[in-house]
């Protein structure tokens, strides 16, 4: 798919916090498939190739140590960096590292699908409209995914033809955030 068809689905219920020096992303969304096929997906390093901008050396439905692979925009390895997955709920929670931030993934089966929650722990200051963008992006190309009808993870500046900006800009004014001092 090529980035002229796709339109960004409406914006999620994004909620941001601060918690010392951390802003806590919450980015809720509804899937209409079953919780196993989400849990894998968010879990199996293949699957996760196909639509975050990361993989996996291993699946990540076990706790222990890993390493993540950020990937370029034409899913080519970037970068690794070491992690640990610290709470595994098989289908239902999971908590890991992803570099410095860390990614707890709530997943609740409920009429129609998996009401799945991802919250991002970030000291990333001045990023929870980006983060939020990038987030509904990469659930797009999820929903894509598990429907059958996969386009690659969009990543890197190849966000912006996707819609990025204006993810960015609608999050930055849900949130009450001063869009001057969005990233």
């Amino acid at each position: 798919m090529s980035a002229q068809p796709y339109q960004p689905s409406a914006l999620s219920d994004v909620t941001v916090s601060v918690d010392g020096d951390d802003t806590v992303v919450s980015f809720p969304r509804v899937l209409p498939y079953p919780v196993e096929k989400v849990w894998e997906a968010i879990t199996d390093p293949e699957m996760l190739a196909q639509w975050t901008p990361y993989t996996a050396d291993r699946n990540l439905s076990r706790t222990g140590d890993a390493v993540i692979t950020m990937l370029t925009e034409d899913g080519a390895p970037e970068m690794s960096l070491p992690v640990t997955v610290h709470v595994v709920e098989t289908t239902r929670w999971l908590e890991h590292e992803w570099g410095p931030d860390e990614l707890v993934w709530d997943l609740t089966s409920v009429e129609g699908g998996t009401r799945v929650v991802l919250t991002q722990r970030s000291r990333a200051e001045g990023m929870a409209s980006a983060l939020a963008a990038g987030w509904h992006l990469c659930f797009d190309v999820l929903d894509a995914l598990l429907a059958g009808e996969p386009f690659g993870p969009i990543v890197g500046e190849r966000a912006r033809e996707y819609g990025w900006d204006a993810l960015n800009s609608g999050y930055a004014r849900q949130l009450g955030i001063d869009e001057s001092q969005v990233w």
